[in-house]
């Protein structure tokens, strides 16, 4: 555990949301089906292996989108671009952005990263990098800027959110709501962050919920493997053990499969898309960062090699989704049905 945790939190214990009861559950339209929809954690570079500075505010990257967008197109994919605050500060950036627009079908939310989001008011730490270990009135004020600026960059206000790190706190869906936002997509399910003073999603599961009026639609993980019926309690208890999971993952008895292109090979993801479809998964959440659609900005795409695998694991995807009947829809067209 950190050793910039205060002593309070500590005592109280992280954020760990509890898993929804079946009335809060999202019930979608007769017809519905089955969706898919495709986040972009459109944000600046860094270096992933260093420490989190203010000024790591460089936005190149961007000029991949087009591109990267034109091929989900192709395939009749919309994107939701969930901007942070050196997105929305770069003119270029916007511009490019407000292009791929066009289409109709993609959307703009909103990413928090505080560290690199003002007001600078607190220290920055690893425990502050998550927004909702903020003080309340701080995690506002960040909040208000960046949804202003993107209103205004855009013409329109964000109604869908993540919190950089997947770093929702207890007071966050409240603030959230009193500024109509409409869909969190915060929580990265079967995953735990408190072990870096973040949040503990090990009892969130796939399913979108209601959430103080919001629409939570957790990032899809699955888990896969002989024991996946047991792996909401194994796969926790794995962690205690030096390389378990590792062990059971090799072995084909228990992996835990995040619907991303980053660092989860296709051949897995593809079994993941199988499990969560036929556990009767309404809408599957997958994510990736901006900064990965140009080799060496992210430790997921170091050279052109991996680009290409990147681009091959989204045809896959697509192909799967396609014979399983699972279309892809946006985040507007997602929120209007969930109401």
């Amino acid at each position: 555990m950190p050793d910039d945790i205060p002593p309070a939190i500590r005592a109280a214990g992280h954020y760990r949301p509890a898993p929804p009861d079946n009335d809060a559950l999202i019930q979608w339209p007769q017809g519905f089906g089955q969706c898919f929809t495709v986040f972009v954690d459109t944000e600046e570079e860094f270096d992933w292996a260093a420490p989190l500075a203010r000024t790591s505010r460089a936005t190149t990257a961007v000029t991949a989108i087009p591109a990267a967008h034109a091929r989900f197109a192709a395939a009749g994919v919309p994107l939701g671009f969930m901007i942070d605050h050196p997105i929305v500060s770069d003119p270029a950036a916007v511009d490019i952005l407000r292009r791929v627009l066009d289409d109709g079908q993609s959307s703009i939310g909103t990413q928090l990263h505080p560290w690199v989001n003002p007001p600078f008011d607190e220290v920055l730490t690893p425990y502050n990098s998550f927004p909702g270990n903020l003080p309340p009135a701080l995690e506002a004020a960040k909040l208000d800027v960046l949804t202003a600026a993107i209103t205004e960059a855009f013409g329109k206000a964000p109604r869908a959110y993540r919190a950089g790190r997947y770093g929702i706190g207890p007071d966050t869906i409240g603030l959230l709501a009193r500024r109509g936002y409409a869909l969190d997509s915060s929580m990265r399910a079967r995953y735990d962050y408190s072990a870096e003073g973040g949040p503990d999603f090990s009892a969130i599961g796939n399913h979108a919920f209601r959430l103080g009026g919001l629409v939570e639609l957790p990032l899809t993980t699955v888990f896969t493997g002989h024991f996946r019926g047991q792996g909401a309690s194994l796969f926790p208890a794995l962690g205690r053990v030096p390389r378990g999971r590792g062990l059971m993952a090799r072995s084909g008895l228990l992996a835990r499969i995040a619907l991303t292109p980053e660092q989860m090979p296709l051949r897995d993801a593809l079994q993941a898309v199988q499990v969560a479809v036929e556990q009767g998964v309404a809408v599957l959440s997958f994510s990736f960062h901006s900064p990965s659609l140009v080799p060496g900005h992210t430790p997921y795409v170091r050279d052109r090699a991996d680009l290409l695998a990147f681009n091959h694991w989204w045809d896959g995807i697509f192909a799967l989704l396609d014979r399983l009947g699972v279309r892809p829809i946006g985040l507007d067209a997602l929120i209007e049905a969930s109401r």
